[in-house]
C-alpha cells in the first residue's frame, strides 16, 4: 500500500516507521527538514520537503498513485485543508486526518473525512483510567475509590 503522511513530528513519524516496518511504500511530507531526523537510518520510505496543501508538493510525494493520505501536523486548518485536497482532487480511496477541535471533528465527519481527534481519545482514555478505580455504588453514598 502506498502511504502518504503529511507531518514529520511525533505521530507522523512514528507511524511513518511503523508503516514501513509493515511493509508499505511510505512518503513522508514536511515543511522543516529537520523534522524528518525523527525517522531512523532504517527508514526505508521517501521523504519530500514542502507544503502539503501545494500541489505540487502533493504530486512530488507520489499523491496520484497514493492509497492512503494522513494529515498529521498541529495544525487543524492545515490537515483540514489538506485532506479535502487529497480526497477531492486527487480522489485518494483513504484520507485520515487529525483534529484536535472536538467540535471540528464532528463537522468535518459530516464532509465524509476520517477525523481522529486526540482530545476525544485521550479524555476517553482517561474516563476509562477513572472507571477502572472507581467502584459502583449500589447506595446514595459516594463512590469508593480502590
Amino acid at each position: 500500500m502506498k502511504i502518504i503522511i503529511l507531518g514529520c513530528g511525533r505521530v507522523g513519524s512514528t507511524l511513518a516507521l511503523m508503516m514501513d516496518r509493515a511493509g508499505h511504500t511510505v512518503t513522508v511530507i514536511d515543511y522543516n527538514s529537520n523534522a524528518f531526523q525523527r525517522l531512523e537510518s532504517s527508514f526505508g520510505g521517501q521523504t519530500v520537503m514542502g507544503d502539503g496543501i501545494d500541489e505540487d508538493v502533493l504530486r512530488r510525494a507520489g499523491i496520484e498513485k497514493a492509497d492512503v493520505f494522513v494529515a498529521t501536523t498541529n495544525g487543524d486548518n492545515r490537515n483540514i485543508m489538506a485532506s479535502q485536497i487529497a480526497k477531492k482532487l486527487f480522489a485518494v480511496p483513504a484520507v485520515i486526518c487529525r483534529i484536535y477541535d472536538p467540535i471540528r471533528t464532528e463537522v468535518y465527519q459530516k464532509l465524509d473525512l476520517e477525523v481522529i481527534c486526540p482530545t476525544i481519545v485521550g479524555a476517553d482514555l482517561f474516563r476509562k483510567a477513572i472507571e477502572k478505580r472507581v467502584e459502583p455504588s449500589t447506595t446514595n453514598a459516594a463512590p469508593r475509590v480502590r
